[in-house]
């Protein structure tokens, strides 16, 4: 069909219900248009043997309610009708195409535009492809980003598993304007989340998640404090025989430990709280930087942990490099 002859009705009826359907402002639609009719005029004139200049200028003229339009070359402040005879069924059926895609464009964007109040919180993504920088995941109507420096390392995600994400941040490429929604299990945030999920005292503020120090796939340390007297932070956490912190741990790799620990605004008995699992620590020192603290020799392998994560943790925690010693008294 020639797009330049369409009746009024028939244009504006076609513009109006695209927009409705897909929720787009029909001014989107008419842009799409225009820039397929660029298109389509430079394709047919190079099939013509015409050489457009890169730096040649043009201009569409359409009328939104009839659909009749003209190409015009810009050259300064003059325009030329460079309208081809008979061009309206090619421009139709290039054009559409177009369309096409920057209607799936304008759709897309319009779904990721709605991620954007909902970052920082979890959603339930299946992995559909896999490569060595990133994976896709299905989320919802759209397709969210897990790249590498994102994801566990040593985690495993097949194609077609389910897992719980978390919506990251929207981040668009400088050169293409595409945007993504990318999304993170590695970010110390998705376990605040999962907390937040599992723990109504969380969600509802009365405990709170004063602090997270996370090495993702192995172990972690959550602070919490009270904002209510009589509410235990640590006990709400961990649950009845600790069902709310395994309800926690199953959506994490099986190797990761999650500690939770009493914050203090004291900062040497939030060291000592910190250091745990450990016992009977003793802080000796804390300047800007470091901590020195003494603990009994049978109570030092816990303090350290497997390859010193626990106390290196512990200071991620307390911002500060903790030194351990043993007390040998």
């Amino acid at each position: 069909m020639d797009i330049r002859r369409l009746p009024k009705t028939e244009f504006a009826a076609a513009v109006a219900q695209i927009a409705g359907e897909r929720n787009i402002d029909p001014q989107e639609i008419i842009d799409a248009i225009e820039q397929g009719l660029i298109s389509a005029y430079k394709r047919d004139q190079k099939e013509h043997g015409v050489i457009i200049s890169e730096e040649s200028v043009f201009e569409v003229d359409l009328s939104p309610e009839s659909g009749s339009f003209a190409i015009f070359e810009v050259e300064g402040e003059e325009r030329k009708d460079v309208t081809p005879p008979g061009f309206g069924r090619i421009a139709a059926m290039t054009a559409k195409q177009v369309i096409d895609q920057k209607i799936r464009e304008v759709e897309r964007d319009t779904v990721v535009g709605e991620y954007h109040q909902k970052i920082g919180t979890l959603t339930l993504g299946v992995v559909l492809r896999v490569d060595p920088y990133k994976k896709t995941i299905g989320i919802g109507k759209t397709e969210g980003v897990l790249p590498k420096d994102e994801q566990i390392k040593n985690e495993i995600l097949d194609i077609s598993s389910k897992k719980l994400f978390l919506i990251k941040e929207i981040q668009e490429d400088a050169v293409t304007g595409r945007k993504d929604i990318i999304l993170s299990r590695r970010d110390p945030e998705f376990v605040k989340q999962l907390f937040a999920r599992e723990v109504p005292e969380v969600n509802n503020h009365t405990v709170v998640i004063e602090k997270i120090a996370r090495e993702a796939g192995q172990r972690t340390k959550v602070a919490v404090s009270s904002s209510q007297n009589g509410i235990d932070p640590v006990g709400s956490c961990i649950g009845q025989k600790g069902s709310r912190i395994q309800s926690v741990l199953t959506e994490l790799p099986p190797d990761e430990k999650v500690d939770v620990v009493a914050y203090a605004k004291n900062l040497s008995q939030f060291i000592v709280n910190a250091l745990s699992p450990a016992s009977d620590v003793k802080v000796i020192s804390v300047d800007d930087t470091t901590a020195q603290v003494e603990i009994p020799e049978d109570q030092l392998a816990l303090a350290i942990g497997a390859g010193g994560e626990n106390v290196r943790l512990a200071g991620m925690l307390c911002g500060l490099e903790i030194k351990v010693s043993a007390n040998k008294s």
